[in-house]
């Protein structure tokens, strides 16, 4: 194992997080299809710039400003839910976060009548049209000295063990899909998303980008959505491989982490110097099975022979990365790492209810009804 040490003054990297969230009918449950005008003004008016829409009618997106602290943060992330609660209350509708809607029907969701939307519905046909599906993305500066991607590929093994952590979409289309990460798994029918090629640095990465563009495979950047990728607007490195969380704490976790492992990969003289065609090739078997079976996967890892628990994973995350965190103000991230592990996921407590639920029907309330009203309180509160 390297040297772990750093020092505690380095430089807190700022960051930025956007959560994306199913609007849902309140009576029904079900995921709007199509959400009246004003309701989306009202959504727009609360939020103001940092309101995005998204690729269908029933989803919007909150993209955060930029923050140096993790109070700051979670008063953001949480001020905001509130918010579009009150701001959809008067229309009978909520927002829900997670993976996935366990009450959504991709056939009656409704395009965003949008140019860039118009683009991938038209392009990629029933690969769009069943994306149904909600993302953590967390924005994490790197300074302009350093090769963002000699710094993604030091953090990209680490990533499915913050996939694992975040799984939330096991139900999809009304039943349990047999992945905790289903959501992941529908990823996988896009070109560009799930891991990205082995690149050796900036300018590598660079050159592919402009080829793919020069063979029209892509109009712009923004259109390889790996999941780890460097921003085209920002100067960050972008984590999208992780589901939409309904409770904030963990939202607040994952994006701690990911912080962590980029400043900490920022502080290496080399960084990326290991990651190499056996690296990747660990990295793809770590991913599908986080996105198979969550927290409870087990995984290989560097320095430990065979495959290793979840736990063991974070134990060796924390050796290496534990003075980074204590630098950034996060010296309670592995022990809340450690808590999500054992009381589970929310793809885990969702399955859970789901199998109680059908085991011991109440009147009136599907599985599906309870778990999707689950979720709803555990997004707003």
């Amino acid at each position: 194992m390297r040297n772990t040490r750093v020092s505690t003054t380095m430089a807190a990297p700022r960051f930025g997080i956007e959560e994306e969230y199913f609007l849902t009918d309140l009576q029904t449950l079900t995921m709007v299809g199509s959400p009246p005008a004003q309701a989306i003004e009202a959504c727009r008016e609360t939020m103001g710039v940092w309101f995005a829409t998204e690729m269908f009618q029933g989803q919007i997106e909150v993209a955060s400003p930029v923050f140096s602290d993790f109070a700051h943060a979670g008063d953001f992330l949480r001020g905001s839910r509130q918010a579009l609660r009150a701001a959809l209350a008067p229309f009978g509708m909520g927002v829900l976060s997670a993976g996935s809607h366990p009450l959504a029907d991709w056939r009656e969701q409704v395009p965003t009548d949008e140019e860039h939307f118009r683009h991938l519905f038209e392009h990629y046909g029933h690969v769009a049209r069943r994306s149904v599906f909600s993302g953590l993305h967390v924005h994490v500066e790197v300074a302009e000295s350093l090769d963002r991607i000699a710094v993604m590929n030091e953090v990209l093994p680490w990533t499915p063990l913050l996939l694992a952590l975040s799984c939330s979409s096991p139900l999809w289309c009304g039943a349990a899909s047999g992945f905790m990460s289903y959501r992941q798994t529908a990823c996988d029918e896009w070109p560009r998303m799930g891991i990205p090629p082995l690149f050796a640095d900036q300018r590598h990465y660079d050159e592919h980008l402009a080829f793919l563009t020069r063979i029209g495979a892509i109009r712009h950047p923004g259109e390889c959505w790996w999941g780890v990728r460097p921003s085209a607007r920002y100067p960050t490195l972008e984590l999208r491989m992780t589901d939409a969380c309904p409770r904030v704490e963990d939202t607040l976790v994952i994006a701690a982490f990911f912080r962590v492992l980029v400043a900490h990969a920022s502080s290496q003289r080399r960084p990326g110097l290991l990651y190499d065609q056996t690296a990747r090739a660990m990295l793809t078997e770590n991913r599908w099975r986080a996105k198979r079976l969550g927290v409870h996967a087990r995984f290989l890892v560097e320095g430990i022979d065979g495959d290793c628990s979840i736990g063991q994973w974070l134990q060796s995350a924390e050796q290496r990365f534990a003075d980074t965190a204590q630098a950034l103000g996060a010296p309670q991230l592995f022990e809340q790492a450690r808590a999500i592990i054992a009381s589970g996921t929310s793809a885990d407590r969702q399955l859970a209810l789901f199998s109680r639920a059908l085991q011991h029907p109440q009147i009136g309330r599907s599985a599906l009804l309870q778990v999707t009203d689950l979720l709803l309180q555990e997004t707003t509160g």
